[in-house]
């Protein structure tokens, strides 16, 4: 016996049986020692006492919650993006078989010691520490799983004093005109690629489209007499899904996007994707020939950067530019907006014609 609302047998297989009846609530379970159905026993009569209910579900480590939020995000349709499995199985790998009711500060500490000597630096490890938050808070809220993520936070607070978990630092970093100009030339010359990628490099500076979006968008989504394509899904921190953004193909930051657009229509017939390429290829291509230039630290995605400040640079406000870049929160965009001191002798009185060309795009649109 185990307390007055909990019964502990035996089957005949030589597992323990453990049932609780506590407060009108009946929970059961079948373990294999009879420790681990004692301290079921005692962490569903306290979840009962403070009002939850007793799970379904046999909870016994880490490894089996996140499998059963994994498995509920199925459920509903949201199965997880690459970066987030890959961070699901780390934590199995790592913590999965620690019992929830000893995941405490002190494992969580030495986790992150054990990632950060693997080479996890504190961004990832703010990553990994953040989803484990998660799966456990969506244990609590969904299945009624006592479990304790102050440790957690206590756990993250201890690591960021040790230099282990921390934010990443923002990237500044713009092309040359020379890079551009170098990429662009070793591109046009260089033949033993079929990706366009003198025109992707352009496209990418002139819409401010990451390499993703770029390689996904559909002609069904393009309308070249309004000048807007639609972006499906775009990358936003608080939407995953369903994100869809139009988004204006503009002449403002030295390539011209709908000209780019026409000129990619003759080659591809005007079906299918725009530009139907594997994103990674694109970034392959673009590596490639950045080592071969010997242009140091220099990605594609510093070209969203250089198009979101050329934009500014070309008199838009930080509203325009969030249309063009799909940023929601514009204190995002506050770091593109610290331009050239010369540059403001180019814009002490408002381009008119740089504000008509905007609205023109954005018409009807």
């Amino acid at each position: 016996m185990h307390g007055p609302m909990a019964t502990t047998v035996r089957t005949k297989e030589g597992n323990w049986r453990v049932q609780v009846r506590r407060k009108g609530k009946y929970a059961s379970q079948t373990f294999r020692l009879k420790t681990l159905a004692n301290e079921w026993a005692v962490e569903t009569e306290r979840l009962i006492d403070l009002g939850g209910e007793p799970s379904s579900h046999r909870i016994r480590d880490l490894r089996t919650v996140v499998d059963l939020h994994i498995a509920d995000l199925h459920e509903v349709g949201r199965p997880l993006r690459r970066s987030k499995q890959a961070v699901m199985e780390a934590l199995k790998r790592d913590l999965g078989a620690t019992r929830i009711a000893r995941l405490d500060r002190a494992t969580i500490i030495k986790y992150g010691q054990r990632r950060a000597k693997q080479g996890a630096g504190p961004v990832t490890l703010s990553v990994d520490l953040s989803y484990l938050r998660t799966v456990l808070t969506h244990a609590a809220a969904i299945h009624g799983i006592s479990v304790d993520t102050e440790s957690i936070r206590l756990a993250r607070a201890a690591l960021t004093r040790l230099g282990l978990v921390g934010r990443s630092h923002e990237r500044d970093r713009r092309p040359t005109e020379d890079e551009i100009e170098a990429l662009l030339d070793y591109f046009d010359k260089n033949s033993n690629t079929i990706i366009p990628m003198s025109r992707i490099v352009r496209f990418a500076i002139a819409t401010a489209m990451r390499q993703e979006e770029i390689c996904k968008i559909e002609w069904s989504d393009v309308d070249l007499n309004k000048r807007v394509v639609l972006i499906r899904d775009r990358k936003d921190p608080r939407r995953k899904d369903g994100n869809h953004q139009k988004v204006p193909l503009l002449n403002l930051t030295g390539f011209d996007a709908w000209h780019l657009l026409l000129e990619q229509k003759v080659l591809t017939g005007g079906k299918g994707r725009c530009f139907p390429y594997h994103h990674q290829s694109v970034g392959t291509a673009f590596r490639r020939a950045r080592q071969k230039l010997e242009i140091d630290d220099l990605r594609f995605h510093d070209l969203r950067h250089e198009a979101t400040s050329r934009l500014f640079e070309a008199g838009l406000s930080i509203e325009r530019v969030a249309l063009v870049t799909g940023h929601r929160d514009w204190k995002m965009l506050r770091r593109y907006t610290n331009l050239k001191p010369e540059d403001l002798h180019k814009h002490q009185t408002k381009d008119q014609a740089t504000e008509e060309a905007f609205l023109r795009s954005l018409a009807d649109g």
